[in-house]
């Protein structure tokens, strides 16, 4: 027993030594948008262009070349043998002979013979250099990545919290994803997300999703047993990292907080909350729903105090303030404590959202 143990922990800690090559396909990086009829065309004009040139050269030096019947070269003799060249088909019927068309063959008609193959058989070897490509965007963004943040678990809460970011103006850029189903990754991926394979309860694995560097840390697992685990791992990694955890049961939430979370959202409650309300209120119900959707109609926002707003009453402000965030400390403006606006205040106030709705990004 002691044995398998010590064989997983050394599986999971040798996650972060593995070299980025490695690494492909546990992260995995947004695919460049590239249109297919684009890719052909451009690969065709590269393949004509490497033809042309190859045909310009041999007809500059066109007398440092013979031919089967002796007779000086027309361009289309050079175009000629620009094409059996390239394609490695090489008839000789027309062949170098100076010294200078035999350099030229060597050092440049030969690299565009490599460059016209790269290009007409780049399927292929797109397959080989998409590694090398994801390779190399891996370790620059592991090296690059910091103040973004992990989603551990793309499920519906996980989804809806990325949305919620991205409406809020977040970058997909700045968002990681972490999750065990190849499925929801796929999902994220098609958002623009970076994706990382794997358990969150593995310190490794929220490593590789460059927790230590991260701003918050959302854990937005199915079971309130996983969200503990992690939680406590991501505390471990991320000691100054904002974490919110979401849980089902409300009588867990004492053992997040004591994990490391900051914040704890009881889905349940919550949901339990909004349907008793609905009950005899229902249009509070849809502006709840309103505020909390922060693309469309009006939305819950924070913003820092600007310098004119200093020393007057929150109530006097044009944006609807709610609460006042001071030392660290929530408070609302009802409180005789909040008092006047400070400098270094941050606003909790309503705010209308965009009339135009963002565009997700598409896979």
């Amino acid at each position: 027993m002691r044995g398998l143990i010590r064989i997983r922990r050394e599986a999971a800690e040798s996650l972060t030594g593995r070299p980025e090559y490695a690494l492909v396909g546990v992260i995995t990086m947004p695919k460049l948008k590239r249109s297919p009829i684009a890719s052909i065309v451009r690969r065709v004009t590269g393949a004509l262009t490497a033809l042309l040139l190859t045909s310009a050269l041999v007809y500059f030096d066109r007398d440092g070349y013979s031919n089967s019947v002796d007779a000086p070269l027309t361009y289309l003799d050079c175009l000629y043998y620009a094409t059996v060249s390239l394609s490695t088909t090489g008839y000789g019927d027309i062949a170098p002979l100076t010294p200078f068309a035999r350099a030229t063959n060597i050092f440049l008609i030969t690299p565009l013979r490599v460059m016209f193959f790269i290009l007409l058989i780049g399927t292929t070897l797109e397959v080989l250099t998409e590694t090398s490509r994801q390779a190399w965007r891996i370790q620059r963004w592991r090296r690059q990545v910091r103040n973004h943040t992990i989603i551990v678990g793309y499920g519906t809460k996980g989804r809806t919290a990325v949305y919620a970011m991205l409406g809020d103006g977040v970058r997909p850029t700045e968002i990681v994803v972490v999750d065990t189903d190849p499925a929801m990754l796929e999902s994220a991926q098609a958002r623009g997300l970076v994706t990382v394979h794997g358990s969150a309860t593995k310190s490794d694995v929220l490593k590789l999703a460059g927790a230590p560097h991260a701003a918050a840390i959302i854990i937005a697992t199915n079971r309130d047993d996983s969200a503990v685990l992690v939680t406590l791992t991501a505390r471990e990694l991320a000691p100054r990292a904002k974490i919110v955890a979401a849980v089902r049961e409300a009588e867990n939430t004492h053992l997040v907080k004591q994990s490391g979370a900051d914040s704890v959202v009881v889905s349940s409650e919550t949901a339990g909350r909004l349907l008793g309300i609905a009950t005899t209120t229902p249009n509070v119900v849809e502006m709840i729903e309103d505020l909390l959707t922060p693309e469309v109609g009006f939305a819950i926002a924070e913003r820092a105090v600007r310098p004119e707003e200093v020393g007057s009453s929150p109530r006097q402000l044009t944006d609807i303030v709610l609460a006042v965030v001071r030392g660290g400390q929530l408070t609302r403006v009802d409180q005789p404590s909040v008092g006047m606006v400070e400098a270094n205040d941050r606003l909790l106030h309503i705010r209308r959202a965009p009339d135009e709705k963002p565009k997700w990004p598409t896979g």
